[in-house]
């Protein structure tokens, strides 16, 4: 007998959130480091049990690829790029053996061709470690497809959020979009005792928590002049760091922000955030 198409209504699935993950510093979760990023770890590992349902495939972007137009990484079963320098032998042994997800890959590049911005694939690039070494607490079974999108080298806050706005539809195809970086990066100041960098490391934070709860318009306006805000360019010498939430942010549209992660790391305040 010939079976008939299945007749049952589908209730769709929870739209995902956004999320902006801090990723610590280098292989920092996996070394003999005491108590400094322990609160981060825990707040890593709950992260999937926030979540509305396991997602199908995880769209990332992090602090840690640059390139001239967005790109994303199109390899099947992406390798690990160890970009990090001068720590343990072990840790450049580290395995995240998430798959990749070509099929995503596509439709990330057929949104933005869409949207008039030029794009292009990857098909050897790996995941660097913005992306593993957190995503090795928060999704550490490692069977979620992982694609990663490319900053872009001009390093423009509106740039940034225009592509992230993109990728909202993909929220309602059960794709987690992640932008991985730290509300504070200047290393140099970081791994020191600098009194006056940790006040405005504080001032900052509050600033941008703000800005991350304020309504879809007046957030993006905020974010796209960063620069003003106290301390702006003593917390991020380079914004390569901070822009991440820029995506994450206009992947978010009209869902306002909410602090869900908040530490102080070496004297330097540090922040995670949630959109929906």
């Amino acid at each position: 007998m010939t079976s008939l198409p299945d007749q049952t209504p589908h209730t769709p699935l929870p739209r995902q959130p956004v999320l902006f993950l801090p990723h610590g510093g280098g292989p920092c979760f996996f070394m003999d480091w005491p108590d400094t990023w322990d609160n981060m770890a825990a707040f890593l590992r709950g992260v999937s049990h926030t979540l509305p349902q396991k997602p199908d495939a995880i769209l990332v972007v992090s602090g840690h690829w640059e390139t001239e137009i967005p790109t994303v990484t199109a390899a099947a079963r992406p390798p690990l790029i160890y970009d990090y320098y001068g720590f343990p032998p072990h840790t450049y042994h580290l395995r995240y053996p998430a798959p990749g997800s070509p099929a995503l890959a596509e439709q990330v590049q057929a949104l933005l061709t869409k949207a008039g911005i030029p794009n292009a694939a990857d098909p050897e690039r790996g995941l660097d470690h913005g992306v593993f070494i957190p995503f090795m607490l928060a999704f550490e079974e490692a069977d979620i497809p992982v694609v990663e999108l490319s900053l872009q080298q001009t390093l423009d806050p509106g740039v940034h959020l225009r592509i992230g706005q993109t990728f909202t539809p993909l929220r309602d195809q059960n794709v987690l979009i992640v932008g991985t970086g730290l509300t504070y990066h200047n290393l140099r100041h970081f791994m020191g005792e600098n009194p006056a960098s940790n006040a405005l490391s504080h001032e900052f934070d509050a600033w941008l928590v703000a800005a991350v709860r304020a309504p879809e318009t007046q957030r993006n306006a905020a974010l796209q002049q960063w620069e003003a805000a106290p301390g702006a360019r003593i917390c991020h010498p380079r914004e390569e760091h901070l822009l991440p939430l820029m995506v994450a942010a206009g992947a978010a549209g009209p869902d306002r922000g909410i602090q869900i992660y908040r530490d102080t790391v070496m004297g330097k305040a540090l922040s995670g955030f949630r959109f929906g």
